[in-house]
């Protein structure tokens, strides 16, 4: 439930901002993908940063951190679909006796 409530808020909030902005919702599209692209990588600053800082190379900081799968993503699923897929072709399939 908190999940749903701290949507609700982010949600609130990036309508207030798009009012100040004057954009209407729902934004031109390419104004809501680049926002939602910036949301993305914002989220990606603080464990990037601390992996940078700390002295590890950016390229080791982004991959540690599984900044290209958070920001390009998989489909909701496809994790699943694979391991059965694999599950499936590691164990011979029953013959009918």
């Amino acid at each position: 439930m908190k999940l749903y409530l701290l949507s609700l808020a982010a949600g609130l909030l990036v309508g207030v901002i798009y009012s100040l902005l004057n954009i209407r919702s729902p934004a031109p599209p390419l104004v809501a993908l680049v926002g939602l692209l910036s949301i993305l990588a914002g989220e990606q600053i603080i464990p990037v940063g601390k992996r940078f800082l700390a002295g590890a190379p950016l390229h080791s900081a982004w991959d540690a951190a599984k900044s290209a799968s958070h920001i390009f993503g998989e489909l909701p699923g496809r994790h699943a679909t694979q391991q059965f897929s694999h599950s499936a072709a590691v164990q011979p399939p029953e013959t009918g006796s």
